[in-house]
């Protein structure tokens, strides 16, 4: 009997034996490269982990290349994700599509957690009609001769290089079907801006991409020959973006194709750092010389520039310059430190720079104690996603608002954060010519249009809740916010406004503006 057991458990060993071969001969060559590569970890120097655990190491960094992807779809909750929770960037994506946009059960919000913010409704309501329908905001002042009539909610600074081609096309494209303006990027005035036939911005940075000279310093004829296309409808000085102040732009070498570089006039393939500071003027009294230049040159479009404050002297001197020479911005856009699409060092995108709000209210402030805010339009730049986020920069002092990232979540951006490794996976941030050819231009145009009106439709719906027909209404009177878990204050608490033109009566200045006015009186100089 055992000697019958014996064999039949042979006779199954050989048939697994003869079933098994080919899979034994297929898996050889798998066995051959694990053996390589972990003899190879074994005599490396580099990496001690993977010395001393060979082929098992590795592990560590399949791990780390996961765990973004894991904590952002498993673990993180929809209100605590960075830099854009999953709560704001699910309602974008839903606008997008023009999918349902409420929610049910009450908010995921904690009212009583420092930071809540709300806006005081009104008892007596007005029905959505009785609401401006589409409100634009007239950009230029008395110096401008070709004044611009903005919406509330634009596209902000992004430029061909940081964003596909195909990106451009569905972002201008929208932005043309709903009437709102695209802002070009420092990366210059491109031809996928023109065939969008978009209302465009051109942002002019620090390294004049499109209207630079050999050596790279601003020329006057290249800047006449753009500025003057019927599609530019204003100009912006870039002196600062949040993401990175004080530090210059940033075009990684795989993102640079020849496309690109013949464009800004660099060499392909190579990392292009925009200069941090401008060329063409040094001194608050030469900068609006620039500014009336360029006005001139533009035929009279509205100029600007974009900032990111830091030392508040330096902003006061400007407004001194303002003030002592007689020309004016037509608009100013504030970007808070917060914000950022592309290439950045940590320690400029984490510790450089003002955030948003008070940046927005220091410039609001500045502009009414002198005078200028009748004259000069304010853009809030950043973090703007909801109908509340415009309400709340409009009731600090702002007259329109832009925001990069939400339009790129409207393109479908999934916050991969692969944005400067040229790897965006939908198609968004790359040069990447199969990866940007999935993004399908007919069908995120579309997208684009519909995330805009529907928030400003939101806000529409806020302003009806308030009770106010037009959103100049909106005062810091009219938002709170928490403080601490038993106390909260209005925003006209937080932040008292200034009285218009108190900063120009020496016997006027309030205290907690006197010594950056003393700072800036020595940097006004020319």
């Amino acid at each position: 009997m055992k000697f019958m057991l014996s064999g039949l458990l042979a006779l199954v060993f050989i048939l697994l034996l003869g079933w098994l071969q080919p899979l034994f001969f297929w898996l050889l060559p798998l066995y051959g490269l694990l053996l390589a590569i972990g003899v190879s970890d074994r005599r490396q120097t580099r990496h001690s982990l993977r010395r001393n655990f060979p082929l098992f190491g590795r592990m560590r960094w399949v791990l780390e290349s996961m765990r973004p992807l894991v904590r952002q779809y498993f673990i993180e909750s929809d209100i605590d994700g960075v830099p854009i929770n999953r709560q704001t960037r699910g309602l974008v994506y839903r606008r997008a599509k023009k999918d349902i946009d409420t929610v049910p059960f009450g908010t995921k919000m904690d009212a009583y957690a420092p930071g809540y913010e709300w806006i005081s409704h009104s008892m007596r309501p007005l029905r959505l009609e009785q609401v401006t329908a589409e409100p634009r905001v007239r950009v230029g002042s008395s110096a401008c001769s070709q004044p611009y009539a903005a919406s509330l909610y634009n596209i902000s600074a992004m430029s061909f290089g940081a964003l596909s081609a195909n990106a451009l096309l569905a972002l201008g494209e929208g932005a043309r079907a709903g009437g709102f303006a695209l802002n070009t990027g420092e990366g210059g005035l491109t031809p996928h801006h023109l065939q969008s036939g978009a209302d465009l911005i051109w942002q002019i940075g620090t390294g004049y991409f499109g209207c630079r000279d050999a050596r790279g310093d601003f020329d006057p004829q290249r800047f006449a020959k753009h500025a003057c296309r019927p599609a530019v409808k204003m100009i912006e000085i870039k002196l600062s973006q949040g993401a990175k102040p004080g530090h210059g732009g940033i075009l990684p070498a795989d993102k640079n194709t020849p496309e690109i570089a013949a464009i800004r006039g660099v060499e392909p393939y190579t990392r292009v750092d925009s200069p941090p500071a401008h060329t063409a003027f040094s001194t608050p009294l030469e900068m609006m010389a620039f500014i009336q230049r360029l006005r001139e040159l533009a035929q009279g479009k509205p100029v600007g520039f974009k900032l990111c404050i830091g030392r508040k002297a330096e902003f006061i001197a400007l407004c001194q310059a303002m003030a002592e020479s007689g020309i004016r911005p037509d608009f100013i856009t504030v970007d808070g430190a917060e914000g950022g699409t592309g290439a950045a060092p940590l320690e400029h995108t984490n510790a450089v720079g003002m955030p948003l709000r008070e940046a927005l209210v220091f410039v609001s402030d500045c502009l009414t104690g002198y005078d200028l805010k009748s004259e000069i339009k304010l853009v809030s730049s950043g973090k703007i996603f909801t109908g509340m986020d415009i309400a709340k920069y409009l009731a600090l002092g702002a007259d329109l608002c832009a925001s990069a990232r939400g339009f790129m979540l409207a393109l479908g951006c999934i916050q991969s954060l692969q944005c400067h490794k040229n790897r965006c996976p939908t198609g968004v941030a790359t040069q990447n010519p199969r990866l940007a050819a999935g993004l399908v231009v007919s069908d995120k145009r579309v997208r684009v249009r519909n995330f805009q009106q529907q928030t400003i439709h939101s806000l529409r719906e806020i302003l009806a809740s308030a009770g106010f027909e037009h959103p100049e209404r909106l005062q810091r009177t009219h938002v709170c916010q928490r403080t601490d878990r038993t106390h909260y204050h209005r925003y006209d608490e937080l932040f008292p406004p200034l009285e218009p033109g108190v900063l120009l009566d020496q016997r006027r200045i309030p205290p907690t503006m006197a010594k950056y006015m003393a700072e800036a009186e020595a940097l006004s100089a020319p």
